[in-house]
């Protein structure tokens, strides 16, 4: 059986490449001008975007028998998640789907389970730690705890909105160094990536108290991950 929805956990391009290598290989198709290859990119990927993904997947092909949309996304809401969850259970016949993030944690569950994990062919992901989490990591108590109570702030809605989206985009780094650190003892490597997706999921509640959040995400990480 084929599957015909998947998810990719890469950066945008990387991801994008990812899908782009399956679909020469599995459905033979060319990439390059290929109006039935369709790439969209997003920062936040919001609940009007996947109802552009729903109106997409409806059409018929232009050129040949099969059509694919790749979505690639810094993040994306639940509530855009809950509208994806349809099409991704039961796409048109001929149509493939790929749900590209930096980080599938924060992915609902009802989603997950419709969809088929993509790795790169070679097994090997490139680690990509955003310099945002890099700087938390090596930084002291007392300037974590400043960065914290920058991103708990904003002028306006649309700042307030980017701070939470560099918050995760903190999480996941965070994440991503975890799971590739050595210096950690069993215990405490699995307490450390527990404690990271209940604050990446709180995060992703638009009232939860990004500076509360961030504070014990500062205490329980430790500096020896970089």
């Amino acid at each position: 059986m084929r599957h015909h929805a998947f998810g990719i956990e890469a950066e945008a391009e990387e991801g994008i490449a990812i899908a782009h290598a399956w679909i020469k290989k599995e459905l033979g198709m060319r990439i390059e001008n290929n109006p039935d290859v369709i790439v969209l990119r997003h920062g936040l990927f919001s609940v009007e975007d996947a109802r552009q993904v729903s109106e997409l997947a409806a059409g018929a092909p232009f050129i040949g028998e099969h059509k694919v949309i790749i979505i690639a996304a810094a993040r994306a809401y639940h509530e855009a998640q809950n509208a994806l969850l349809k099409i991704f259970e039961e796409p048109p016949r001929g149509t493939y789907l790929f749900l590209v993030l930096p980080s599938l944690g924060g992915l609902l569950s009802t989603l997950r389970s419709r969809m088929h994990m993509l790795e790169p062919h070679d097994g090997h992901r490139k680690l990509v730690i955003p310099e945002i989490a890099e700087e938390f990591i090596k930084a002291t108590r007392e300037k974590r705890s400043a960065l914290a109570k920058k991103l708990a702030t904003g002028r306006d809605e649309d700042e307030r909105r980017e701070h939470r989206e560099t918050a995760i985009a903190l999480v996941n780094g965070i994440e991503a160094a975890a799971y590739h650190c050595e210096g950690l003892t069993l215990t405490k490597h699995t307490a450390l990536l527990s404690e990271i997706a209940i604050l990446r999921g709180y995060l992703y509640d638009r009232g939860a108290p990004v500076k509360m959040i961030l504070e014990h995400l500062a205490i329980v990480t430790p500096k020896n991950l970089a």
